[in-house]
């Protein structure tokens, strides 16, 4: 399995497509690198010396914020969102949805698994 930008991408798949195994890089982004660099995208991984692998590797690196910088960089952007105390950073704080779903129904994903909320009973309905 070659490995870029410490990810270890599918040996067996085309070149264009286990690009996309790295965090921040879509498919369009890699076909985009593979003309840059003037390789074929139909080529299998496996196949990509290792000379080619490296200057795919700086290439990406250089253009394009993946992996752990994309990833920081997003986090440093929810987190000044919070700080500043706008209604995105609230949302994100609470854990509910940031762009103007609905939460009445759907939204599981963000407010997690269901809580049922029990009722209690009054001192007159024991007593029945």
């Amino acid at each position: 399995m070659p490995r870029i930008a410490g990810v270890d991408i599918p040996g067996d798949k085309r070149i264009v497509i286990s690009l996309t195994y790295i965090y921040g890089i879509s498919k369009h982004i890699s076909q985009k690198a593979l003309k840059a660099l003037g390789m074929d995208e139909n080529i299998r991984a496996k196949d990509i010396s290792e000379d080619e692998l490296s200057t795919l590797g700086v290439y990406l690196d250089k253009n394009f914020a993946i992996e752990g910088q994309l990833r920081r960089q997003e986090s440093q952007n929810i987190t000044r969102l919070k700080n500043i105390g706008c209604y995105r950073g609230l949302r994100h704080r609470l854990g509910l949805p940031a762009r103007g779903q609905r939460t009445k129904t759907n939204a599981r994903t963000r407010k997690g698994k269901k809580r049922t909320v029990s009722v209690k009973k009054g001192v007159k309905d024991m007593k029945g």
